[in-house]
């Protein structure tokens, strides 16, 4: 994963960062469950997305597995 220093991530940064592609990504916006993932939308027009309340609401839905 590599590190980025700006608040704002576009959807560009969320895929190279997080590894979540675009489509995954506007599947994950229009979600009507709890995973939805929390983004701002400027304009009507651009995605993006804060940092902070990602990497917060990644800890929030992480899923720790059981170990062999």
């Amino acid at each position: 994963m590599e590190t980025i220093s700006k608040r704002w991530l576009t959807p560009m940064d969320i895929e190279e960062v997080y590894g979540f592609s675009k489509s995954t990504q506007a599947k994950m916006r229009m979600s009507t469950n709890k995973h939805k993932i929390p983004f701002c939308k400027i304009g009507g027009k651009f995605i993006r997305y804060d940092k902070f309340e990602i990497d917060k609401w990644l800890e929030l839905h992480k899923v720790v597995g059981v170990g062999s």
